[in-house]
């Protein structure tokens, strides 16, 4: 369902709650009002992407895949500032199936931006794996770098750590490989 077409109808619903409490309905009127404050909620929080969160958060990606599959077109049927977060779900998603390819999803979610920052950082910590993957140290420790920054409440600081001990494990790896040992 496009966005319009939920704002109309939170409007329509309210409208018809603030009727009823002026007709001596109250009861029925504070109800239908709630229901409309539902609708209207849902205007700004999808309700396919909270419950696709749901499952991520529970580690059933092949259930939360169902329901972010559920959104169409989602330059619609989403407000604007959850265009970013659709694209960090995805990615999400897809980085379990196949990581390389969920380089872009990360990419577009920066580009169209989210506003809390350790979604931010989650999005570049991932690119950060992505690039380790593709053996390009120097793309990797940036992204590091940049997500240890926006990661100002410490929720991937454990993350963080273990990805650049891995890092200084592939620095080793070159090392042994290149004929730098030392007998």
């Amino acid at each position: 369902m496009s966005n319009i077409v939920r704002l109309i109808i939170a409007c329509v619903v309210m409208g018809a709650g603030v009727t009823l409490c002026a007709f001596g309905f109250w009861g029925w009127g504070i109800l239908v009002f709630l229901i409309g404050g539902l609708v209207l909620l849902t205007f700004f929080y999808n309700e396919n992407m909270l419950i696709a969160q749901y499952y991520l958060r529970k580690e059933n990606s092949d259930e939360a895949e169902k329901w972010l599959l559920k959104i169409t077109d989602y330059e619609k049927q989403l407000f604007k500032a959850q265009h970013g977060y659709y694209n960090l779900l995805i990615g999400l998603i897809e980085s379990r199936k196949a990581p390389l390819k969920s380089e872009k999803f990360f990419k577009k979610a920066l580009q169209l931006g989210m506003t809390m920052s350790h979604n931010i950082a989650l999005a570049k910590l991932s690119l950060a794996g992505i690039a380790m993957a593709k053996r390009n140290k120097r793309e990797a420790q940036q992204y590091l770098s940049e997500a240890a920054k926006e990661d100002k409440n410490k929720l991937l600081a454990e993350q963080i750590k273990m990805m650049k001990g891995q890092m200084a494990q592939m620095d080793k790896q070159q090392v042994q490989r290149g004929g730098y040992r030392n007998f």
